[in-house]
C-alpha cells in the first residue's frame, strides 16, 4: 500500500566524532599497569596530535505516522478516507484525510471541538465520539484500557468509541462520527486544543 511505503522512509546520517586519546602517564590505572585499553604506543607530535576525529555512517529509519502528523491532504486517491464529523449542535463537517490518520488528530488540525485532554495515551474519555453503524463493526475491538475510559465518558451508547483510538484504513471511507452533547472536560472552561 503506499501510504505504507510513504509512512517508512530510510535516511542516512554522517556522523563525525572528536575522541580525545588521554595522556596515559597522568591516569591512576597506567600507574597501577591496570589500564585495558593500551594508547601508550601513540606518538604525540603536536598538541592537536592527540585528537582523532572518527567517521561513522549510522543508517536508521524513521517512522512517521500520519495520525501524529495530521497530514490530511491526500495526494493519492488510494488514500483517501472521507470523513463526517457531526459536532455538539448537529453541523455535519465533511474532511478529507488519509489512510493512517487519527482521527482525534484530524479533529484538532480541522479546528473540530473534540477535546482530546490526556493526547491520546488512553488517560481520560474527552474524545468520545459515536460511531455510525454502518463503519462500527469494521472497527476492530476495543482494548481493555479503552473499555474502561469509555466507562467514565457521560452518555455512553453502544457505539461509542473514543477517537484517538480510531485509526482511519480504506474501510473506514464515508465514517461518520457524532460528538457527544456533553463530556467530561479534563480542561479549564474555554480552551480549545492546538494540533501538535
Amino acid at each position: 500500500m503506499a501510504a505504507a511505503a510513504a509512512a517508512r522512509s530510510s535516511m542516512g546520517l554522517t556522523l563525525r566524532f572528536s575522541r580525545v586519546i588521554p595522556d596515559c602517564r597522568s591516569c591512576p590505572l597506567y600507574r597501577l599497569k591496570g589500564c585495558v585499553d593500551n594508547t601508550a604506543g601513540y606518538q604525540r607530535k603536536g598538541s592537536f596530535d592527540s585528537l582523532r576525529t572518527i567517521t561513522r555512517h549510522l543508517q536508521t529509519s524513521i517512522c512517521l505516522y500520519q495520525a501524529e502528523e495530521g497530514s490530511s491532504n491526500a495526494e493519492d486517491p488510494d488514500d483517501v478516507v472521507n470523513v463526517v464529523y457531526i459536532d455538539r449542535s448537529g453541523k455535519r463537517i465533511p474532511v478529507k484525510a488519509k489512510v493512517g490518520d487519527n482521527v482525534l488528530y484530524l479533529a484538532h488540525k480541522h479546528g473540530i471541538d473534540l477535546e482530546g485532554a490526556c493526547e491520546a495515551s488512553l488517560a481520560c474519555s474527552t474524545c468520545h465520539v459515536y460511531v455510525n453503524s454502518a463503519h462500527f463493526d469494521k472497527l476492530p475491538e476495543p482494548e481493555e484500557r479503552e473499555d474502561d475510559m469509555l466507562d467514565m465518558a457521560p452518555m455512553l451508547q453502544e457505539n461509542s468509541r473514543l477517537g484517538c483510538q480510531i485509526i482511519l484504513t480504506p474501510d473506514l471511507d464515508g465514517i461518520e462520527l457524532t460528538l457527544p452533547k456533553v463530556t467530561r472536560n479534563f480542561y479549564v472552561d474555554g480552551h480549545v486544543p492546538k494540533p501538535h
